[in-house]
């Protein structure tokens, strides 16, 4: 295994249901497979790494997550292709997810910089880039 490879990301979430319910597909849109499955937590995998999410206990809860405040900002991910990110737009529309940055869209990066940036249920920002 190359050293300095990321081997797995754990995330809290408030509402796991909600969480898996979000993430499953688009992970899987990806290529990612469901991984491991226990009462408070799930796990999507893609070669040797995996993401892991897990529910929150209450008197964590507050506040809520946001990306501004000290900790994770974002998640990005390698899309196939410009084609791959379009497919994927579309779907988060037609799951009525919040696409951030819809007046840039989809060059909010730059010119030269394909993407779509969205929320998970958590407030999350995640990016789809497509290769240059």
């Amino acid at each position: 295994m190359p050293q300095g490879l990321l081997h797995h990301i754990e995330l809290y979430v408030s509402d796991l249901e909600q969480t898996v319910e979000f993430w499953g597909w688009f992970l899987e849109e990806l290529g990612y497979t469901s991984f491991q499955e226990w009462e408070s937590g799930h796990s999507w995998k893609l070669g040797d790494t995996y993401i892991v999410f897990v529910q929150a206990e209450d008197r964590f809860l507050d506040p809520p997550y946001h990306r501004c405040r000290v900790g994770l900002n974002h998640l990005a991910f390698h899309a196939s292709s410009r084609q791959h990110v379009d497919e994927i737009t579309n779907k988060l529309k037609e799951r009525e997810v919040n696409i951030l940055y819809l007046d840039k869209h989809p060059f909010a990066g730059g010119n030269d910089y394909y993407a779509v940036y969205f929320e998970d249920p958590d407030r999350i920002k995640v990016e789809l880039v497509a290769p240059e």
